[in-house]
């Protein structure tokens, strides 16, 4: 099976246990890739993040359980609510009005029907990429602790770029960036496989090692790269978003669960210059 009908057999898998205890974890792995990788392909995807899908489908059904009748306390625990403030805060975010409200006759409700990934065919807009065969390299520098929840993440790491850039911990960077990959590299990475425990570095491609920040070894890899310019972090985010959405479904390729690599040739967040590695294999047959 390729990788679009993999993530449709996620979607089935999250839709069957709206009322259960929904497994991220199981999720990715039906995608045949890692949590954090499925929560990111998933929002460029969706352009909506995995957790605010659950809740909206959660509410949708919910709205119509409260329109058969249904008790709110019985539908609030069906869905894995058990504080009924915490429910009614939901149900009043995505519908407007309060699950009592929705009882009654002639309640407006909104309805986000179950997702379902297809290709697209989509405008003659150009992406220029290269394959690139390399060889390990070692990336340096300050690292974060990143959430397995993809929206902390999110907020997470612009804060973190900023905290790096005040230390001054870009300037100690600079000398020791080297030619394997050039430019400042912003660079996720799971640290323990069956943990699934990531982190985020700012750092660059050299061999030399700095007291207080990671050291860690990419492996040997095939990727597609792809270069862009613009406003930061708007258009860095729109080109993944276009890697995952149109490159990807007719490019032979699937995603390898590697590393993501962001590089940047011009920090200057109005007019920077960037690339996306893309680590890539073979689609399987």
């Amino acid at each position: 099976m390729d990788w679009l009908t993999q993530l449709n057999l996620s979607l089935a898998y999250l839709e069957e246990n709206l009322t259960e205890t929904v497994s991220i974890d199981e999720a990715a792995k039906i995608a045949r890739c890692s949590t954090y990788h499925y929560q990111r392909m998933f929002s460029y995807m969706a352009d909506v993040s995995l957790g605010e899908y659950l809740r909206r489908r959660k509410m949708s059904l919910a709205g119509v359980d409260l329109q058969h009748g249904a008790k709110v306390i019985d539908v609030a625990l069906k869905y894995g609510y058990d504080s009924p403030t915490a429910f009614n805060r939901a149900f009043k975010s995505i519908h407007g009005i309060t699950p009592q409200a929705a009882k009654q006759n002639g309640a407006v409700l909104v309805s986000y029907p179950q997702l379902n990934f297809a290709i697209q065919i989509r405008g003659v807009e150009k992406m220029e990429y290269q394959i690139i065969e390399k060889s390990s390299f070692t990336v340096t520098g300050p690292s974060l602790t990143l959430d397995k929840d993809m929206e902390k993440s999110q907020r997470l790491i612009p804060e973190f770029w900023n905290e790096t850039s005040q230390a001054g911990a870009l300037e100690k960077l600079f000398p020791l960036m080297g030619q394997d990959v050039p430019g400042v590299l912003g660079v996720s990475y799971m640290t323990e496989m069956n943990a699934e425990k990531w982190e985020y570095v700012i750092g660059v491609a050299t061999d030399q090692k700095v007291a207080d920040f990671k050291s860690f070894e990419i492996p040997a890899a095939t990727w597609a790269v792809f270069s862009g310019t613009g406003t930061m972090p708007t258009s860095i985010q729109e080109l993944q978003k276009r890697i995952y959405t149109e490159w990807l479904p007719t490019s032979g390729y699937e995603y390898a669960n590697l590393p993501d690599i962001e590089v940047y040739l011009n920090a200057d967040p109005q007019n920077a210059e960037f690339q996306v590695w893309f680590p890539v294999k073979p689609k399987s047959k």
